[in-house]
């Protein structure tokens, strides 16, 4: 009987836990004109310096936060700042699977065969479903400065990991004495310490973010 009382007891706390620590139902449009900018400024003035890549559910994040993980909130306050960092945030942070191309395909650029240098290949992608695979940063470039419009991922590989990543979030080496499938490279790198790193071993000249390439840089560097 009391083995019975307390396996309900623990279901009943279970439930209450996950109701509690669940994915709230809210429309996407009270979350976008709302909550995510009030998410926003409670993160930029009290959350930035967390690592939010260590949470791989929406319930352990928001249970951090409950515990003060960006100081003492109002229940309110907490659930955007949740929301915000889960929707917005960490969706910076995912994971992406590895680029892989077949035999045939060539870089919509120069032509190039990409399966002969798969550790290059770059792709850009479109809400659609349309893909596009390059050889390398140039050719992956030369594409996006012409067609911005619409972009969903523009995915790369880490030189050193080789894991795919967002190219918006990482950092190119340029003038290195590495080369890639087309000449002198943009190199790329998930983050500036490993770039660096890269830059003073192979001679590299500078270390730009996704955002400082401009196209005549791109086009500086040869065909």
């Amino acid at each position: 009987m009391f083995q019975s009382k307390l396996f309900k007891l623990l279901f009943l706390v279970t439930l209450l836990n996950i109701s509690l620590f669940a994915y709230p139902q809210i429309s996407q449009e009270i979350k976008d004109k709302k909550i995510y900018p009030m998410g926003e400024k409670i993160y930029n003035s009290k959350c930035k310096n967390v690592d939010i890549s260590k949470f791989e559910t929406y319930g352990l994040l928001l249970k951090a936060l409950n515990k003060n993980l960006c100081g003492k909130l109002n229940k309110k306050y907490t659930q955007s700042l949740a929301l915000y960092i889960w929707d917005v945030k960490h969706a910076d942070k995912k994971l992406y699977e590895k680029i892989i191309v077949s035999k045939k395909e060539k870089c919509q650029v120069c032509g190039m065969f990409l399966s002969h240098y798969p550790n290059w290949v770059s792709r850009i992608k479109y809400p659609k479903g349309e893909t596009y695979n390059f050889d390398g940063m140039k050719c992956m470039f030369k594409f996006y400065f012409n067609n911005k419009k619409g972009i969903t991922d523009i995915l790369v590989q880490d030189y050193y990991t080789l894991k795919t990543i967002n190219a918006r979030d990482a950092y190119f080496v340029v003038g290195s004495d590495v080369y890639g499938p087309m000449g002198h490279e943009l190199v790329p790198f998930k983050d500036k310490k490993s770039a660096i790193t890269f830059s003073l071993e192979h001679r590299g000249k500078h270390v730009y973010a996704f955002d400082e390439i401009t196209e005549y840089m791109v086009r500086s560097l040869g065909h």
